[in-house]
């Protein structure tokens, strides 16, 4: 009996024995198997923020790079960007920036250290940006930047890479058929159809009489208002129908600015038509949109002489011996704008004469790049009363140089009769939308009057019965001045802008090109008063007005038009 009790307690404790080894060998291998998990989360944690670090680094590479070309390219256009891609592959962030950098190996596409790959790609020519921008038109360049990243005296060989997709967008203000860069107010009474596609760096209001139809996109800084600009003394009566035949309008758009180097008022933007100090570079960042730098003629009338020169092309140097100026330029004129309620002292510019002289005269060709005279600006500078204004006229308009015309003045512009409507001397599609026949044009000015072939300086301050047009035809962009809605007067809103001053009743304007409001008007400043026999300044003419479709077309883009340039950030990958 106690033999048998002794065997059976020396079974039992070998058991338990047996039994604290298994448990025991399993709480070690729980405690491994925790250890482990451990050590492997704070590996899978570390990689992770080591990834990430890195990552960010190579992430701050690409940006540099993508700052300076946004910076550049704003600023002082492709030119620049182009000529600074070396530079950009060499643009890794340095230890003297920061000492964080010191912890970090930039590399490109390819392994090369301290290099950061930037390729740059053809120009897209598509009219409408393939960006996220929709609605947003013009042309563009491409550059993809890649940088590869690697964290020093790391434990884990992580190499981060980024890559962005740069969109350099170049826009130019007439690729649209409707360019605002103050409030847009559209009201008219007749029914109205806008072509092309429109955009607004402010504000729109539309209140029409009858009907509106937008057939293209329309974008707006601002909000679209139905109804009438506040303060807006006209009568609002009830609003017609609106129609977009696209889409509804786009508010909260992307402003479009002109790089001017400064901000974007109307006030700033003005600069563009006036002429430069003479302390001003043309090479600068304003000194570029200046028309009169990039005027191939420049005409300066003044109470004692009319000069005419080259553009900044050579400095300004050449000189036309003032017996071929007078050829074309005339400024024994007088006539009376009763809008303005001033007589108009006026410089004409005889376009058929300009044509002939420059497709022959030996003096200017040589300096031209085009050889033909693409762009001029004038500045009548001669002394005015308070009864007086100066004015800049074109007339015997219908055939222009064959490379095509942009004129371009601080004052008040007048064009009398058919404009850009041949390329041989006989005119062609005379009232149609068909701008087949036609050169790229545009007239840039403080305000833009239309006179129909029938206009006569004699009856200018005769009723308005003695003032009747005669159905005329304009093919050309046109930039120019507005006059503001006060609570005194309607600024006449976009069915007014090309300003009239005869009795239009029953005759048609037709209009292909591009509308452009810049700035406020500093000349010619008088309010739209309204229409008809009564105020005896104008009757409006049936509007026969379209979008020229050539300017979708780079080729067919009027010399020295406005560029807006604008970077789009594309594809981004890590």
């Amino acid at each position: 009996m106690i033999i048998n009790g002794f065997r059976n307690l020396r079974s039992r404790r070998g058991s338990a024995l047996l039994l604290v080894l298994v448990l025991g060998s399993a709480s070690l291998l729980i405690v491994f198997g925790i250890l482990s998990w451990s050590h492997s989360n704070t590996n899978f944690a570390a990689r992770n923020n080591q990834y990430y670090r890195t990552l960010a680094a190579a992430e701050a590479a690409t940006e540099k790079v993508a700052a300076r070309v946004g910076n550049d390219y704003q600023n002082f256009g492709v030119a620049l960007v182009t000529a600074n891609l070396d530079s950009y592959r060499t643009s890794v962030p340095t230890p003297e920036e920061n000492s964080y950098w010191s912890e970090y190996q930039f590399m490109d596409e390819n392994g090369v250290v301290n290099q950061i790959s930037v390729d740059w790609l053809p120009i897209n020519d598509s009219s409408i940006l393939s960006s996220r921008y929709r609605g947003l038109r013009g042309s563009a360049y491409d550059m993809r930047i890649f940088c590869k990243a690697r964290e020093l005296n790391s434990p884990f060989p992580i190499v981060a890479r980024n890559r962005q997709n740069l969109e350099l967008s170049v826009v130019t203000v007439f690729q649209y058929a409707v360019f605002y860069n103050v409030d847009l107010e559209i009201n008219p009474s007749p029914a109205m159809t806008i072509t092309g596609p429109v955009h607004c760096n402010a504000n729109i209001y539309l209140h029409p009489s009858t009907s509106l139809l937008f057939e293209d996109e329309v974008t707006a800084v601002g909000q679209v208002f139905l109804t009438r600009k506040p303060g807006d003394p006209s009568s609002s009566g009830a609003i017609g129908t609106i129609t977009y035949a696209d889409k509804p309008p786009t508010t909260g758009f992307m402003s479009l600015n002109l790089p001017v180097g400064t901000t974007n008022t109307p006030s700033a933007v003005h600069q563009i038509i006036e002429i430069p100090p003479w302390t001003e570079s043309p090479s600068s960042v304003l000194g570029q949109q200046r028309y009169y730098n990039q005027a191939d003629m420049v005409i300066l009338v003044t109470d004692s002489a009319v000069t005419v020169t080259s553009g900044s092309i050579n400095g300004f140097a050449t000189t036309i011996p003032t017996n071929q100026g007078k050829f074309f330029i005339n400024t024994n004129v007088s006539f009376f704008n009763a809008r303005e309620n001033k007589n108009v002292r006026c410089t004409d510019i005889d376009v058929d004469k300009l044509r002939q002289w420059s497709d022959t005269n030996d003096v200017l060709r040589p300096v031209l790049v085009q050889k033909d005279v693409r762009a001029i600006y004038i500045a009548d500078n001669r002394s005015q009363t308070s009864s007086t204004e100066p004015g800049i006229r074109l007339i015997n308009g219908a055939w222009l140089p064959p490379k095509g015309l942009t004129v371009a003045t601080l004052h008040p512009l007048y064009i009398k009769g058919n404009y850009n409507v041949s390329t041989n001397g006989t005119p062609v599609n005379l009232g149609t939308n068909d701008t087949s026949g036609t050169v790229p044009a545009s007239i840039i000015a403080d305000a833009i009057t239309i006179l129909s072939g029938n206009w006569n300086d004699a009856n200018s301050s005769l009723a308005l019965s003695s003032r009747i047009a005669t159905s005329t035809t304009v093919n050309c962009a046109i930039l120019a001045g507005n006059v503001a809605t006060t609570s005194a007067s309607y600024s006449g809103g976009l069915e007014n802008f090309p300003r009239f001053l005869e009795d239009w009743s029953g005759q048609t304007f037709t209009y292909n090109g591009s509308m452009v409001a810049m700035f406020d008007s500093r000349y010619a400043t008088a309010p739209w008063s309204g229409a008809g026999a009564s105020v005896s300044i104008y009757s409006p003419p049936i509007r026969n007005w379209s979008f020229d479709a050539n300017f979708n077309d780079l080729a067919k883009i009027p010399p020295a038009s406005p560029q807006v340039r604008t970077l789009i950030r594309g594809a981004w990958a890590d």
